[in-house]
């Protein structure tokens, strides 16, 4: 076959290949149809290979016949010579072919699963069936049949809901942003269904996390926000399940139902129903895991505030054993922004749930020490330190007596009357702490300071 010279208008400007199914773009190059849609649909460019015009996604592609005639009759000529005949492509598929299986499906003039089948495979043919069927309103179609599907309590029918959410995970990346808030509003219920499957023991984990995806990106999408407010409740307990790994210990479908819950947290019902579903113990016992991300300690660590900025929220904080010292032992540890959000957390504790217990509990886990030397530390901003100081004016009546102010006498950040408050306390006490821990590196400046 070597030998053979191929005309060179028989040949795909792409694939540089005999075309099978020669199709012409509005600039008037022609291009084998498998090669064209995967330029178009795969590799999402929006230019003609050859001339460098534009040429959009829904660009007609005319099919070439007179040249596809001249091709396979040439094959035919030269089958002697190892040259295998080019077969007939079938017609493309064509939005009335669409709207008819919608139809069908909608009137069950087939059996469902047959046509639900028949889509799924159709939409992963090529590109270009799926951003059609995308354009013919496949995705919002399925979308509406799986709530209709939840919705039947007598027939929650696993396959086609299975089937139906495949075809909804190809179209979807040819979904816009704004499409998909628009689909959404149009469409009952959707929410509140797909969070549904989430618990459902019959969905395969990888299909529950292309559901997880999708909720993101719908919850991302809100053009009004305040619309997350009317979430049923169920939809929290289903996306803090798989915090409680209902989902197994997947890294990816955690940090997405994060992300969710960050989206969804700052309105206040929402706040109150997400502690109800036992979001903050599950948030502090994802702090305490080996190996957690960076990125991951900081959103919960801003879940918890937003958490804590209710009263139900600070009562389920401080009921779990360790989370004072969670927080505080994130301090300087991560980010700057992770010690933003520790110190807002211990902040709203300390001012409106902040008991003797609470208090004590903060000297003894290092928090009022974190917070001293907060004070002492030139990267923090002024508004962090500000918090800071404030937190530590709030309570100094009870820390006084705590051998951990004695790093504000090395700070340049507290004022002459606390830093006297507390060289007073430290002198009267100063037998009693000076082999204590949060003395020991501080003791060559206390012994000069103090006895001066």
């Amino acid at each position: 076959m070597e030998d053979i010279e191929v005309p060179h208008y028989f040949t795909c400007p792409i694939s540089l290949q005999i075309m099978k199914d020669p199709v012409t773009v509005i600039t008037g190059i022609t291009y084998d149809r498998d090669s064209i849609e995967h330029w178009l649909f795969k590799l999402h460019n929006q230019t003609c290979p050859v001339t460098k015009q534009p040429l959009p996604l829904n660009s007609d592609l005319t099919p070439n016949h007179n040249l596809r005639r001249l091709i396979q009759s040439w094959c035919t000529q030269n089958s002697a010579r190892g040259i295998n005949r080019i077969p007939t492509p079938k017609p493309p598929l064509t939005k009335d072919q669409i709207l008819k299986l919608l139809k069908d499906l909608t009137l069950r003039r087939q059996p469902q699963i047959k046509i639900i089948k028949q889509l799924q495979n159709l939409a992963a043919e090529n590109g270009r069936n799926s951003q059609l069927m995308a354009e013919t309103g496949v995705f919002e179609h399925m979308l509406c049949f799986i709530v209709t599907c939840v919705d039947d309590q007598n027939n929650h029918d696993q396959v086609l809901i299975t089937e139906a959410l495949s075809i909804i995970n190809l179209l979807r990346p040819r979904i816009s942003p704004a499409e998909l808030d628009r689909v959404r509003a149009r469409t009952d219920r959707v929410m509140d269904s797909l969070a549904w499957i989430l618990g459902c023991s019959f969905v395969e984990n990888h299909v529950k996390g292309e559901i997880l995806t999708l909720l993101k990106l719908f919850i991302e999408n809100y053009s009004n926000p305040s619309e997350l407010g009317r979430l049923n409740r169920q939809f929290f307990e289903y996306v803090v399940g798989v915090l409680k790994g209902n989902m197994g210990n997947n890294d990816k479908f955690i940090n997405i139902a994060l992300e969710i819950i960050m989206r969804i947290c700052p309105l206040g019902r929402n706040r109150v129903t997400l502690v109800e579903s036992g979001a903050v113990f599950e948030l502090v016992d994802i702090g305490f895991g080996s190996g957690v991300s960076n990125k991951r300690i900081e959103i919960v660590l801003g879940v918890l505030f937003q958490l804590c900025c209710c009263a139900e929220g600070r009562a389920e904080f401080l009921r779990h054993k360790g989370s004072i010292f969670f927080v505080s032992n994130r301090i300087f540890r991560l980010s700057s922004m992770a010690d933003d959000r520790a110190v807002k957390i211990l902040s709203l504790i300390c001012r409106f749930s902040g008991t003797k217990q609470v208090v004590q509990e903060m000297v003894e886990v290092g928090a009022v020490l974190k917070l001293c030397v907060l004070l002492q530390t030139h990267e923090c901003n002024d508004s962090l330190k500000e918090k800071a100081r404030e937190i530590l004016k709030s309570h100094y009546e009870e820390w006084k007596n705590s051998p951990c102010l004695c790093v504000l006498l090395q700070t340049h950040e507290c004022d002459d009357s606390l830093k006297e408050k507390a060289r007073e306390i430290l002198k009267s006490h100063y037998e009693e702490w000076k082999n204590s821990p949060c003395v020991g590196d501080h003791y060559p400046y206390l012994n000069s300071t103090l006895s001066s």
